[in-house]
C-alpha cells in the first residue's frame, strides 16, 4: 500500500419577546409579513410609581407611541391583548385576559383608543395570558409572528410561563425574551434565565430605549455572513451545509449551503436576529461554534475554523470487490468520522486519522495525515481471486502469516458445502486449515498453503 503525503413587591417593568415561526424551517426565505402582538399586563401593581408617573401611564404612553410609529412601516399587522384588566385583584380571576385589539393593518389609533381607557385591577396571569396569545394569529404559510409582553411582575396564578415556553417551542414556536427589570435585586434575572436575557432600566428613557431595541428586532432586515476559514484564516473554505439550532431549545430552525458568490466572498444570508444560534458546519467531521448572537438591523459576520483536505482513495488497478469501502476514524479515537469508498475523493478537516479498509484480508494503517488543500492518496493493491473447490465440503479458516507477531491472522472462515466458491483477496501467502465436513477426526485437519497474485485468479481443490 502506497500512503501519500420575580415577586409583586419587588419593583420591576419587563418585556418579553417571544417569537413564533410558522414554518419551522426558513431556507433563507423572508416572509411576506410580520404581525406583532403588544400582551399589556393591566395588573393592580401597575399603578406603582415610575419616576414622576405611574408604570401604567408610562406603559401607554410609549406603546402608544411605538404604534403611532409603526404606522407606515410595510408589511406588519399589529394587535393588543390585555390581561388584568376586567376584575379586581380581590377576585384573583387567572383567566382574566382578552384580545382587545385583533391583527389589521390600519388599527392603530383603535389600539391607541383602547389604551388611553385601560385602568390596573387584578392579578397577573402571564403563563395562561401567553397561552392564549399563541391563538391570536392567523395561520399563514409565510409570516413572522411576535409577541412583546409588558409586564411588572411574576406569574400570581400558580402558572409556569417557562414550562409554557417550553412547550410552545416543542410545537415549532422560537422564544427569545427580553427582560428589564426596574428596582429589583440581583436574583431576579435567576429567575428568568430558562427564557430569556435580562436588562436593567431604571428611567421611563431606559424602557424606551429597550423597546427600540425590541422592535428592531422583529421587523428590521437582518444578515449574515458566514466565513469557513482555512488553516491561514482566509475564509476560502465553501460547498458545505450548515445547519442552525435555537441554542436555548436546541431546535433546528434553518440549513444552507455555504456558498462563495462570483466575487469569491461568502454569499449572505437572511437570519431571525431574534435567536442565539449554535451554527453546526457538516464538515468531516463536522465543526460547531455555539451561542452566536446576531445583531439586529446590521450585517454580521461570523468566522469559523474548518480548514480542509482530501483523502483519495484508490485501487492499484481493477477492483473485483462488489463494494470497498473505508472506515476512517479520529485519531487515536473510535469515534468514526465516515465510511468512504474506494476510488472516491472526500474531504476532512486537518489533520490525523486512523484508516480501516475493508478488504480481505482488512487493511489498517494510523496516523493518516490530512492536510490543507491537498489530497492524501491511499492506494492499495489490486486484488487477486480465489478460486476454492471441494467436492465433500469442509469447515475451516483461512489465515494469513505475520512475520512480525509470529502468528497467524484470521482472514475469513470457510464453511462451504460441495461445489465451488470464488474469494476476492489481497495479494499475500495465506494459509487454509480444515477438515472435511463428514470426518470428525482430529487428525484429518488439512493444511494447504497458497499466494494470491495481483489480477490473477489461484484456484485450490480441497477434499
Amino acid at each position: 500500500m502506497i500512503h501519500k503525503a420575580l415577586s409583586k413587591s419587588t419593583l420591576i417593568l419587563c418585556i418579553l419577546l417571544l417569537v413564533f415561526t410558522c414554518v419551522p424551517n426558513v431556507y433563507a426565505q423572508q416572509p411576506n409579513k410580520t404581525r406583532i402582538l403588544f400582551l399589556l399586563d393591566a395588573s393592580g401593581s401597575m399603578y406603582a410609581e415610575m419616576g414622576t408617573d405611574t408604570r401604567m401611564d408610562v406603559a401607554k404612553r410609549l406603546l402608544s407611541k411605538m404604534v403611532d410609529s409603526l404606522r407606515y412601516t410595510p408589511n406588519l399587522e399589529i394587535a393588543l391583548r390585555v390581561y388584568g384588566h376586567q376584575t379586581t385583584k380581590d377576585k384573583q380571576n387567572c383567566r382574566d385576559t382578552k384580545l382587545e385589539i385583533p391583527f389589521g393593518k390600519t388599527n392603530h389609533d383603535a389600539m391607541k383608543e383602547k389604551l388611553r381607557g385601560i385602568r390596573p385591577l387584578g392579578t397577573t396571569l402571564i403563563a395562561y395570558s401567553l397561552q392564549e396569545a399563541a391563538f391570536d394569529f392567523p395561520q399563514d404559510n409565510r409570516c413572522r409572528n411576535v409577541i412583546i409582553l409588558i409586564t411588572d411582575g411574576l406569574e400570581e396564578c400558580n402558572g409556569d410561563p417557562c414550562a409554557v415556553s417550553e412547550a410552545l417551542q416543542r410545537r415549532g414556536v422560537i422564544l427569545r425574551p427580553f427582560i428589564i427589570g426596574v428596582g429589583l435585586d440581583k436574583e431576579f434575572g435567576k429567575q428568568f434565565e430558562c427564557i430569556g436575557r435580562f436588562f436593567d432600566a431604571t428611567t421611563e428613557q431606559g424602557f424606551d430605549d429597550v423597546l427600540r431595541v425590541v422592535i428592531s428586532q422583529a421587523i428590521n432586515n437582518t444578515t449574515l455572513q458566514v466565513n469557513l476559514l482555512d488553516i491561514s484564516g482566509r475564509a476560502l473554505e465553501t460547498d458545505v451545509n450548515m445547519t442552525f439550532y435555537d441554542n436555548h431549545t436546541g431546535r433546528m430552525t434553518d440549513n444552507f449551503v455555504h456558498t462563495l458568490n462570483n466575487r469569491g466572498v461568502p454569499d449572505t444570508i437572511n437570519l431571525d436576529p431574534v435567536n442565539r444560534y449554535n451554527i453546526v458546519v457538516h464538515t468531516l467531521p463536522p465543526v460547531t461554534k455555539e451561542n452566536v448572537e446576531i445583531i439586529a438591523g446590521r450585517h454580521n459576520i461570523v468566522a469559523i475554523d474548518a480548514p480542509q483536505g482530501s483523502l483519495k482513495l484508490r485501487v492499484n488497478g481493477v477492483t473485483n470487490y462488489n463494494r470497498l469501502q473505508c472506515i476512517v476514524k479520529k485519531a487515536g479515537t473510535h469515534e468514526v468520522v465516515n465510511v468512504q469508498d474506494f476510488n472516491t475523493s472526500e474531504k476532512y478537516i486537518v489533520g490525523k486519522y486512523d484508516i480501516e479498509i475493508l478488504s480481505t484480508p482488512r487493511i489498517y494503517e494510523k496516523n493518516v495525515s490530512v492536510n490543507q488543500s491537498t489530497s492524501m492518496l491511499v492506494e492499495i493493491d489490486q486484488p487477486g481471486k480465489l478460486n476454492f473447490y471441494t467436492q465433500l465440503g469442509v469447515m475451516g479458516a483461512i489465515y494469513k502469516f505475520n512475520p512480525k507477531s509470529n502468528k497467524l491472522e484470521w482472514v475469513i472462515n470457510v464453511n462451504n458445502a460441495s461445489g465451488a466458491q470464488i474469494l476476492v483477496m489481497q495479494p499475500g501467502m495465506y494459509k487454509l486449515i480444515c477438515r472435511a465436513n463428514i470426518d470428525k477426526r482430529i487428525i484429518a485437519t488439512k493444511r494447504v498453503d497458497f499466494e494470491i497474485k495481483s489480477g490473477q485468479v489461484t484456484p485450490l481443490n480441497v477434499l
